[in-house]
C-alpha cells in the first residue's frame, strides 16, 4: 500500500484547510485508514479514523466537532479526507494518514494499529 498526503498549509486561526489522503496498491473493502499528527517536540496523537466499508467515523477528542473524516473510493485508488474547520494554533503539526489493514477497532487509536504510512503534511495555524 502507497500512502500520499498533502493539503497542509499555513493558514489563520479560525480557518479551515482539507487533507487528502491517496491509497493505492490493493483493494480497500475491509481497511480502517486513520490521520494522526504530530506536534513539534511531542509524541503522535490520534486525530480520526474511518471503517472502508461503513464509514464508521472515529474522532480524537480535541478535534470533535472541528473536523471531518470521509473517503472515497475509486477503482483501483482510494482517498480519503480530513477537513478541518475552526482551526487552533495547537493544531500546528505534521499530519499523517495511515492504513490498518486488520480493522482493529479496539485499537484505532494507537499508531501500532496502523500497517502503512504516509510521509506526513505539515499544518501551520497562526494566531
Amino acid at each position: 500500500v502507497q500512502l500520499q498526503a498533502s493539503g497542509g498549509g499555513l493558514v489563520q486561526a479560525g480557518g479551515s484547510l482539507r487533507l487528502s489522503c491517496a491509497a493505492s496498491g490493493r483493494t480497500f473493502s475491509s481497511i480502517v485508514m486513520g490521520w494522526f499528527r504530530q506536534p513539534p517536540g511531542k509524541e503522535r496523537e490520534f486525530v480520526a479514523a474511518i471503517t472502508w466499508s461503513a464509514g464508521t467515523t472515529y474522532y480524537g477528542d480535541s478535534v470533535k466537532g472541528r473536523f471531518t473524516i470521509s473517503r472515497d473510493n475509486a477503482k483501483n485508488t482510494a482517498t480519503a479526507y480530513l477537513q478541518m474547520n475552526s482551526l487552533k494554533p495547537k493544531d500546528t503539526a505534521v499530519y499523517y494518514c495511515a492504513v490498518d489493514v486488520l480493522r482493529s477497532l479496539a485499537r484505532i487509536g494507537r499508531t501500532d494499529s496502523y500497517d502503512y504510512w504516509g510521509q506526513g503534511t505539515l499544518v501551520t495555524v497562526s494566531s
